[in-house]
């Protein structure tokens, strides 16, 4: 009887580090900014994918948030519901295909809205290496992204608009100076040019930056910059918000911690 007694012990301390049901939940005039990047099932036989949230999790989600009072922005609508309670933002990065064959649909159902942080370069482009040269299995580059067509019949849907995520998704610490303002501030350009739009915010590539990126955004006339680093959104940091982070490796449980306590646990 003690042994059982002291398995369910360890069991309940895992448990409760792992998912941190008893965490105090973050005041509710944090914005929280989704950060997702494929809707789409994993891929049979491999690893699973934080990358990958299953369209019937997204629905979920966008379901628990129009069913709990929650109001969807874009990024470029922060300032205007700034310390306002339930402000959710979803974001996608990168460009994938799903984002118009599968998210706007869904989005379009629960009235909802999103920001598009894009890749100019995307197309048979693996950036993954550009971090870690040991990432070359190609998934990246194979993986299906949005046409230019795509991207403007979803900005004509006005379920979308874009954010700026660079040309080429590099790795900014690699890169001198005046490559990095070609790669962060150019991008911008090029995409209201090409999509007659505007372009407010910026998501940072694999979410890395330093004191020297946040003051090339700053400096150009982008009104925020969103990282990957985990939590709810301090409103006062404008160029180096945090985002709750939406993984396909979670289940429903987790995803409504991570909404509330800004991360899911600590292991």
């Amino acid at each position: 009887m003690i042994y059982l007694a002291i398995t369910l012990d360890i069991f309940l301390i895992l448990f409760s580090l792992k998912y941190v049901w008893w965490y105090k939940n973050k005041d509710m005039s944090a914005t929280r900014i989704m950060m997702y990047h494929m809707i789409a099932e994993q891929i049979p036989n491999e690893k699973k994918s934080g990358l990958r949230v299953s369209p019937l999790m997204f629905e979920k989600h966008l379901e628990y948030f129009s069913n709990n009072g929650w109001k969807f922005i874009k990024m470029s609508e922060l300032e205007e519901h700034k310390d306002q309670n339930k402000i959710v933002a979803i974001t996608f990065d990168d460009g994938y295909l799903d984002n118009y064959s599968i998210a706007l649909p869904l989005l379009k159902k629960y009235n909802a809205c999103a920001t598009l942080y894009l890749v100019i370069d995307r197309h048979n482009n693996d950036w993954s290496v550009k971090k870690n040269p040991k990432h070359n299995s190609g998934a990246l580059a194979s993986e299906e992204k949005l046409s230019d067509d795509h991207i403007l019949e979803m900005l004509n849907s006005n379920v979308f608009e874009l954010g700026g995520h660079t040309i080429t998704h590099p790795y900014l610490p690699n890169l001198a100076l005046e490559d990095k303002k070609y790669e962060m501030i150019q991008c911008k350009e090029i995409l209201e040019n090409k999509f007659n739009t505007q372009v407010t915010s910026f998501a940072y590539p694999f979410g890395i930056y330093s004191n020297e990126d946040i003051n090339i955004i700053k400096e150009s006339d982008y009104s925020s910059a969103v990282t990957t680093e985990e939590g709810v959104a301090d409103n006062s940091a404008l160029f180096d918000l945090k985002r709750v982070k939406a993984s396909g490796k979670d289940n429903f449980f987790a995803f409504k911690l991570r909404v509330l306590k800004g991360f899911r646990g600590f292991i």
